[in-house]
């Protein structure tokens, strides 16, 4: 064992220490426990892919697991992958083979619950499409809208119908929409990017995030495809989305970057109104543009679309300047999910370049790493800094594939 490793090694059991015990849900945030984005169901995915990659004892795991399905689940028209039934249902498709016989009834039942859930979305999202009102983020997103219930779809039951409509609603989502006789991209949302009612974005904004943007369904649509899941105009809408990520492409010195989002007036101009880029992080920035852009050049056999978008990836992550807008360690916005879904990216890379980043930016990482800080959780947290330094410590893939909630793989 190398002293680096030894270090990541004693840096990982202080974290896996820190979240050794679930507390008491909050009494008056009786769905906090449900949250893969910040609750008891994030945190159960460190103890999983712990004991799955050590084989250690099943029950750190089960106790978050317990505490994470504590109360009533959620399976209203809010739940989505980070909440609800989704996010229990998500960890559940991570539990190694020799437990799942502990959690199959339930399993069954919170399936049966999310696909319901995803009919009812897909219906209301197809009644809205159709009187050409504008969505918002809910409806279509990674966080709570039907990518991210797609993304469990993806995995729980990947010949399913109820995937099928996802992918098919996400194909009528590409197509642009005409409000008050004005042609607007599918996926533009009503609001502005915090959700509200804002004087730089009348008329709402489009977003290009892995979160919240229209990279999200880029993702899973050139991931079903990946694995041989398609519906029709599926080819067509991956086509389109890589087409106004084309236009909406800055160039520099230091690589190609893409706005985190544009107004109407943007739109109107032909340019973002911001002239540089902010930090490439996987939910805003090129990080997660690149390896969406990569898997759309995958998913369509275009070696020609996947190696810009690896040049892109790999010029952000070796620009200095970029890389000091990155201010801490989380997997949302900081280096967990940076490095995560560089190593991911490397794995199916045809740019040898990218092979060089995951040391280097694993190392940034663990120097970023300060276990037990107040936000525990996945997202922001320090559970999503805990499993991406569990890949760097291992220099293999996630045992459990819980970065399929970012749809990185």
């Amino acid at each position: 064992m190398t002293a680096q490793t030894a270090t990541v090694a004693a840096i990982l059991e202080q974290y896996t220490a820190h979240l050794a015990q679930p507390a008491p849900p909050p009494p008056d945030e009786p769905l906090a426990m449900q949250s893969l984005a910040d609750g008891a169901a994030g945190i159960s995915l460190l103890h999983i892919e712990t004991a799955s990659r050590h084989g250690g004892s099943w029950r750190p795991a089960h106790r978050w697991i317990t505490a994470a399905a504590t109360g009533h689940i959620s399976a209203a028209d809010t739940a989505g992958l980070f909440l609800g039934a989704p996010a229990l249902g998500f960890v559940l498709t991570t539990v190694p083979p020799a437990h799942q016989h502990l959690y199959a009834s339930a399993r069954a039942t919170l399936h049966q619950h999310i696909t319901d859930l995803a009919n009812r979305r897909v219906d209301a999202a197809h009644t809205r499409i159709r009187k050409g009102d504008l969505p918002a983020f809910a409806e279509y997103d990674l966080f709570y809208g039907l990518t991210g219930i797609g993304a469990y779809l993806l995995r729980a039951d990947p010949e399913g119908v109820a995937l099928e409509r996802v992918l098919t609603y996400l194909v009528a989502l590409t197509r642009p929409l005409a409000p008050d006789g004005r042609g607007l991209p599918g996926w533009w949302v009503r609001h502005d990017p915090a959700r509200g009612e804002s004087p730089h974005f009348p008329g709402g904004h489009g977003n290009f995030g892995a979160a919240h943007g229209i990279t999200g369904p880029l993702l899973l649509l050139a991931q079903a495809m990946r694995c041989g899941i398609t519906v029709s105009g599926h080819r067509e809408a991956i086509w389109s989305i890589c087409e106004h990520l084309d236009a909406w492409c800055q160039p520099s010195p230091s690589g190609p970057w893409w706005p985190e989002h544009i107004s109407r007036r943007d739109l109107d101009l032909g340019r973002p109104h911001h002239d540089a880029p902010t930090r490439p992080s996987w939910c805003y920035g090129t990080t997660g543009i690149a390896r969406a852009g990569q898997l759309a050049g995958l998913s369509l056999r275009a070696p020609d679309v996947q190696a810009f978008y690896e040049d892109a990836l790999y010029c952000a992550l070796t620009d200095p300047e970029q890389l000091t807008h990155v201010s801490d360690s989380g997997l949302c916005h900081g280096w967990a999910g940076i490095y995560q879904t560089a190593t991911r990216a490397a794995a199916d890379a045809l740019d040898p370049r990218l092979r060089s980043l995951p040391k280097s930016l694993g190392d940034t990482l663990a120097v970023s790493a300060r276990p037990g800080l107040p936000e525990p959780g996945l997202i922001n947290g320090d559970v999503g800094t805990a499993l991406a330094l569990t890949t760097h410590a291992s220099q293999q893939a996630p045992i459990t594939g819980w970065d399929a909630c970012l749809l990185i793989n």
